[in-house]
């Protein structure tokens, strides 16, 4: 992951989508560049869950930290390592500040594209609110896998961010369609501008970068009743719904389905659901 990539038009397949994407540059939050080189000053006083817990608030640089530790574990017979904090044991602090030098920012390469980079920090904070309700949910249910279902809410929208950072001309295109039609679907307005869909480009991206299988597994939308899945699903749905407020018409069916996979009542659960906000 190393270039510099800035499309302006849509790619013809995507196999090719894939390609230009894995081989990208991929920048975090300038928050996260500083941190870390703070960190760096400081390496010995360092341990895997202070740098663990300061990566996973930004969906990017737990990606990447992913992405990397499965590169590593490549051709070794090691279990995937499914957690930021796992993957920082595995790899040891030294070898990780070696291995990541002065962070790219989201901010240094969107400073010409101000709507992009408004349309890349809308998609980050909903990352985040979604990664804590799905956290809590997987929390209230006494799930030994919340820390990977918190990444897993995080990542949820991965492919999105990087169509901001990479092409945030086609990114906005798919914006405005869905501004000046409410009933317009995210699926079918990808698939207009870009000839994919976005879902398809993450799962594709995430077999590439070998990420852990219970992340694929949980990040695949398709096995409905899994509850580590609907634990992601609907912390991402209510995420999206409420992103610019409580009173979004698709709440109440939200609040039904969260109260009935953690067994509340409603009122219970809306409760909770301030609570984690």
């Amino acid at each position: 992951m190393s270039d510099r990539l800035r499309l302006l038009k849509p790619l013809p397949s995507l196999d090719a989508w894939v390609e230009a994407f894995a081989h990208a540059e991929i920048p975090v939050l300038t928050e996260t560049a500083e941190a870390l080189e703070l960190m760096r000053a400081t390496e010995d006083d360092v341990d895997a869950h202070g740098l663990g817990e300061l990566i996973a608030t930004d969906p990017l640089m737990t990606l990447k930290v992913l992405a990397h530790a499965s590169e590593q574990r490549r051709g070794r017979l090691m279990a995937d390592t499914e957690t930021v904090t796992a993957a920082l044991v595995l790899m040891g602090i030294t070898p990780f500040f070696r291995d990541f030098g002065p962070q790219p920012t989201l901010e240094a390469v969107l400073a010409d594209h101000e709507e992009g980079l408004l349309g890349l920090s809308r998609v980050m904070q909903r990352a985040e609110r979604a990664s804590r309700f799905a956290l809590g949910f997987a929390a209230h249910r006494l799930d030994p896998d919340a820390a990977i279902i918190h990444s897993a809410a995080l990542l949820h929208d991965f492919a999105e961010m990087l169509l901001w950072v990479h092409a945030p001309d086609l990114a906005l295109q798919i914006a405005q369609a869905q501004q000046a039609d409410r009933q317009l679907r995210s699926a079918i307005a990808q698939r207009q501008v870009l000839g994919i869909v976005l879902a398809d480009l993450e799962q594709a991206l995430m077999k590439r970068w070998r990420l852990p299988e219970l992340l694929l597994r949980i990040t695949s939308d398709t096995l409905g009743r899994d509850p580590q899945v609907r634990c992601v699903d609907l912390a991402v749905r209510l995420a999206r719904h409420t992103a610019r407020g409580w009173d979004d018409a698709a709440v109440p069916d939200d609040l039904r389905d969260i109260a009935e996979l953690l067994n509340l009542s409603e009122a219970h659960a809306l409760k909770l659901l301030h609570e984690f906000d």
